[in-house]
């Protein structure tokens, strides 16, 4: 395999068209000819294609600033057993009602990075010998699962049985009438 081709010419003799930058071959623009308008995300220009420009690119939900309180839902919003992932910081935080019991857990897996929210929310399994199979689940959704490897994390204190020096972050979450408010 041989290695990439750099570009030693001056930065000033380089191309810099959005062609070179994404490595494609677009059309050239015939100047009479008239573009088409698309559109449709809200609160951005529409884009000219046949300009040789590259439409926009999508857009994430705007970011929730970190160190404050926020109202990220409704009590319904979010009914016991369920979660909900709001975009506050790099990652997201996770919102869990546990039996009416709100928590609220950062959207990252410090083993490798993965997005934990993603992942199932269930139970503890510990040893009891008077059972058939010896173990038994408990805490029902208190714990929350990577979806890569499977590292629990008990939702109220962020700790993992698996390495807990690698604990992840808890934010505070409070109840004002019919909302659900987290600092993070």
């Amino acid at each position: 395999m041989t290695p990439p081709e750099t570009d030693a010419r001056p930065a000033s003799t380089r191309d810099t068209s959005p062609a070179a930058f994404c490595g494609e071959d677009l059309p050239a623009t015939d100047p009479g000819a008239s573009a088409a308008v698309t559109g449709g995300i809200p609160g951005h220009a529409a884009a000219v294609h046949g300009s040789g420009a590259h439409p926009p690119a999508p857009v994430e939900a705007p970011r929730l600033a970190q160190g404050r309180e926020h109202i990220v839902a409704a009590v319904d919003d979010i009914p016991p057993g369920t979660s909900k992932i709001v975009p506050i910081g790099r990652h997201g935080v996770g919102v869990y009602n546990v039996n009416g019991t709100f928590y609220a857990i950062a959207n990252y897996c410090p083993h490798e990075g993965g997005p934990l929210c993603a992942g199932r929310a269930r139970g503890h399994t510990v040893v009891d010998e008077s059972v058939p199979g010896d173990s038994v689940m408990v805490r029902d959704n208190e714990f929350i699962y990577c979806p890569w490897h499977q590292w629990g994390f008990e939702l109220a204190t962020g700790t993992t049985a698996v390495k807990p020096e690698w604990s992840i972050r808890t934010y505070p979450v409070r109840v004002v009438g019919d909302d659900v408010l987290v600092t993070a």
